[in-house]
């Protein structure tokens, strides 16, 4: 999914299941790391109900972070062990909850980048 031409914030969606120990986590990790970057971005948040509506939204787990509909962990786009369930993130640090704050960090300063050059 991308954001429709002429949105003024890059969209960042998090996708969660209900009852997600990360989710909450996750959305604080977007607003820190796009307030360090300077950035508004428009945070939209999505409750991923069943497996049926996991594999329809592209889902691979709990929280996924997506920047205009691109999930911001590296190589995530290659993937298709859609999940209802948790999410693990291979991170650098080892295994965990969260993706990095640099892919967040990469995705949302990519998604601006492409608004100036664009003039929106």
């Amino acid at each position: 999914m991308r954001v429709p031409a002429g949105s003024l914030e890059p969209l960042v969606e998090v996708l969660r299941i209900a009852d997600c120990p990360h989710a909450d986590a996750a959305e604080l990790l977007v607003e820190a790391v796009a307030r360090r970057l300077e950035v508004d971005v428009e945070l939209r948040r999505t409750v991923v109900e069943t497996p049926r509506a996991a594999a329809r939204l592209r889902f691979l787990g709990s929280p996924t972070i997506r920047v205009d509909g691109f999930d911001v962990e590296p190589g995530a786009s290659m993937r298709c062990d859609y999940a209802f369930g948790c999410r693990l993130y291979r991170t650098a640090s080892g295994a965990a909850g969260l993706p990095a704050a640099e892919w967040i960090g990469a995705a949302i300063a990519a998604a601006a980048g492409s608004r100036r050059r664009a003039g929106v």
